[in-house]
């Protein structure tokens, strides 16, 4: 499962059993912790997730600032209610490609802002399972 964390959403991928295709699943609008995880659990659960692909948000220079440590944070405590492994991937700039493709593709502003977290989430999730099929 790959997961886009914002600030006020997390958009939610996954990829069929085959590990080949990232699909786009949802976007959940955060409110509280406890029943953000309740929902992103259900959803694993639901789609026999494996392990979960956390898009970290590193600056354009490599460095990590308070996005990162605040998306680091969210991991430990989701680590505390799942036995799934949470790996971290370098998502810089995928929303921004994300949109890039959704303006060529002459979507609104409105229906890009209602897809452009899981579509991003889709973006990291498949990036990472492309790298595992070139190891």
């Amino acid at each position: 499962m790959g997961l886009d964390l914002g600030t006020t959403t997390i958009g939610v991928a996954t990829s069929d059993l085959t590990r080949q295709i990232a699909t786009p699943i949802t976007t959940i609008n955060r409110t509280k912790f406890t029943p953000d995880m309740a929902e992103l659990l259900a959803i694993a659960a639901r789609e026999n997730v494996g392990v979960i692909v956390l898009g970290l948000p590193i600056n354009m220079d490599g460095s990590e600032g308070p996005r990162a440590q605040s998306t680091r944070t969210f991991a430990r405590n989701l680590a505390r209610l799942t036995s799934l492994s949470i790996v971290f991937w370098d998502e810089r700039l995928s929303t921004a490609a994300v949109e890039r493709m959704l303006i060529q593709a002459d979507t609104s502003r409105a229906k890009r802002d209602k897809v452009i977290d899981k579509l991003a989430a889709a973006y990291i999730l498949q990036a990472a399972l492309d790298a595992l099929r070139r190891e």
